[in-house]
């Protein structure tokens, strides 16, 4: 019954950083030794994939997106090590999306050639400003220059698609200075935009001292007169925070907000896996991986193996779960979508949109699930009404 189940994705965590940032809430911690444990996380990561499997016998990866922490702070030989042990295990599609996420202050051109021989066809930069003062901000280890000639090395590397990560709303950042970053971005010619604005995240140093951040009015700037610099240069906005030059879309992601399944391995991994039994019935069930990286190194020899939770989306749960992620695509999902990806009809779906329908929150269209301009605005509203149906 695999091939009745959503698409596949993989996604690798790697929860080393060189210094955690103000404004992190992602399992990032900085190493207690110069030397990465790369052949102790590796043979971790194997172990780990290999008490999934079972969860995805016949299914084809279709794209792999390795997070972190700063996942270009392992070698070009750990990839290419993983890759050729993960390729003996799964198969993978013949247009395959593997992205890695860089820091440009822990990258040079000979790691981005490393990477790309590996089988890594993506980069995702994590640049966030061009400006030195908000960089220092935001406590990033980069400066400018080095943001620009990442890109430049990662092309000469032979990386097609290539991401930039930008931030907005940052202290002191203006409209004018919030557009700069933009127009900077842009003369490099990326194929990917991701532009979302600077919240400040429970558990986070910037969450126990706040900085000063834009007024309303400048955040409300700095997002129409964005929005329009990077849709006249050609960038079109399918995700709430995602832009794209034509065919450029993350297909990782897209995967995540059309509630497509993903496998999830390295430390403090989540996945997301559908099952169907042999009375047809769906079963959808997410888990996570042991979080601290010595303790999920230590879960190698460990029976109970790497899984430190997990649980069923019930019926009940699936249509706020399925529309927490459909609706931040700005052209939505098709409804049939729903029935594909939950085994569930479209009516069950369809009776707890009523009151955000009649709200105009949603797009009045058949056959497809979108928000409305004013939607896309107030999701949380949105989602609120879905979820008090």
């Amino acid at each position: 019954m695999a091939e009745l189940l959503p698409p596949l994705s993989l996604y690798i965590h790697t929860p080393w950083c060189v210094r955690k940032c103000p404004y992190c809430d992602f399992n990032s911690h900085e190493p207690q030794s110069q030397a990465l444990p790369e052949d102790a996380y590796l043979e971790a990561l194997l172990k780990d994939l290999d008490g999934d499997l079972a969860l995805v016998a016949g299914r084809e990866i279709q794209t792999i997106f390795i997070g972190g922490g700063t996942p270009s702070l392992l070698s070009p030989a750990f990839y290419q090590r993983l890759f050729s042990q993960i390729q003996q295990r799964l198969t993978f599609s013949e247009t395959i999306e593997i992205t890695l996420e860089a820091n440009p202050g822990t990258t040079e051109q000979a790691r981005f050639i490393g990477y790309r021989e590996a089988g890594i066809n993506r980069l995702s930069l994590g640049t966030q400003s061009f400006q030195s003062a908000q960089l220092d901000a935001l406590g990033r280890i980069h400066g400018a220059d080095e943001a620009i000639s990442a890109v430049g090395q990662a092309r000469s590397a032979g990386f097609e698609n290539i991401n930039i990560d930008l931030m907005h709303g940052l202290p002191g950042q203006t409209p004018a200075l919030a557009l700069a970053d933009i127009d900077k971005a842009l003369a490099l010619s990326p194929d990917h935009l991701s532009w979302y604005q600077l919240t400040l995240e429970p558990n986070t140093a910037f969450h126990s001292h706040p900085p000063v951040l834009p007024e309303e009015e400048a955040l409300w700037d700095i997002q129409e007169m964005g929005h329009q610099r990077l849709e006249q240069a050609g960038f079109s906005r399918y995700e709430i925070s995602a832009y794209a030059a034509p065919g450029k879309q993350s297909r990782h992601n897209l995967n995540y907000w059309q509630f497509g399944d993903y496998l999830g391995i390295g430390a403090g991994a989540h996945g997301k896996l559908s099952a169907i039994d042999r009375h047809g019935q769906w079963h959808i069930e997410r888990r996570w991986k042991t979080r601290q990286p010595d303790a999920y190194l230590r879960r190698v020899n460990d029976p109970r193996g790497f899984v430190a939770g997990k649980s069923i989306i019930h019926e009940a749960e699936l249509p706020l779960e399925f529309a927490m992620n459909a609706l931040r695509l700005t052209e939505g999902v098709a409804l049939a979508t729903w029935a594909a990806h939950t085994g569930q009809p479209e009516e069950r779906l369809l009776a707890r949109l009523q009151t955000a329908s009649k709200k105009g929150l949603l797009m009045e269209m058949p056959e497809k699930l979108r928000a409305s301009p004013q939607g896309l605005l107030f999701l949380n509203e949105l989602l609120a009404s879905i979820s008090d149906e």
